[in-house]
């Protein structure tokens, strides 16, 4: 395939996408533009001066949405990409074999942490391994026997949480590990505070009750995968409603 014919399928499956959403978006006001088209006179525009004006400010809104919205439709592309490639390999591998692999990798850790860091490290990393399992497995049952919205609300913050909780909590050890989990966030940290949660004073409750040392930062991370998690799930919805898997 040319670069030419490569670049030329990208742009028609960009204006495809775009042309979907303002679709979507044009339906939601005036349901008879999905439901009503022709390949030679197009789709179905409101007759009426008053149904005219509405139509095209709705559009002129409808495109600034698009535009603020298909980046995140993009983005549940590449996730849904790799989430689905998790997903074979965990279907092929099956409930045990999610168990072994997860036993591997944190059982590795574990070990590392025996040779590297203290008891106590050693132990709380062998708990977080542990931890990690039965999310990792929570997370391929809830996405293997559960139907989307049980995927996206339990799968992926219990794969999230498998994820990062393990490096967490060796991080809170290892000297090497904490110079670039801690200062990045603490970084992290101030600027939900100054940003996300400066709601009715939410972040100065947070910041009397709490000081981020310890395990705060598994807290902390674990109240970050779980919203991660959800947003990573509308994002792959996103993109199934946008363009099913066999398109």
């Amino acid at each position: 395939m040319s670069r030419g014919t490569s670049q030329g399928g990208l742009l028609d499956a960009i204006r495809y996408d775009l042309h979907q959403l303002h679709t979507g978006w044009m339906s939601l006001f005036f349901p008879r533009q999905r439901q009503q088209s022709h390949s030679v006179l197009g789709q179905w525009t409101p007759q009426s001066t008053a149904g005219k004006v509405a139509y095209r400010i709705w559009g002129v809104v409808g495109t600034l949405v698009v535009a603020l919205l298909y980046p995140f439709v993009l983005f549940g592309f590449a996730t849904r990409y790799y989430t689905s490639r998790i997903d074979r390999t965990a279907a092929s591998l099956g409930v045990l074999g999610v168990v072994l692999l997860s036993v591997l990798i944190w059982g590795g850790l574990a070990a590392l942490a025996r040779v590297r860091f203290s008891t106590e490290g050693f132990y709380a990393v062998t708990a977080a391994g542990g931890v990690a399992t039965v999310a990792a497995v929570l997370a391929y049952l809830s996405s293997r026997y559960g139907g989307r919205i049980t995927t996206v609300l339990f799968a992926y913050p219990f794969g999230m949480t498998a994820l990062f909780l393990p490096p967490v909590v060796a991080a809170l050890y290892s000297p090497t590990l904490s110079e670039v989990i801690f200062p990045n966030s603490e970084t992290l940290a101030v600027w939900l505070l100054d940003n996300v949660l400066d709601y009715r004073g939410i972040n100065e409750i947070l910041r009397a009750r709490f000081d981020l040392e310890g395990f705060a930062y598994v807290g902390m991370w674990f109240g970050i995968a779980v919203p991660l998690g959800w947003c990573m799930g509308f994002l792959v919805t996103l993109a199934n409603l946008m363009r099913p898997k066999s398109e």
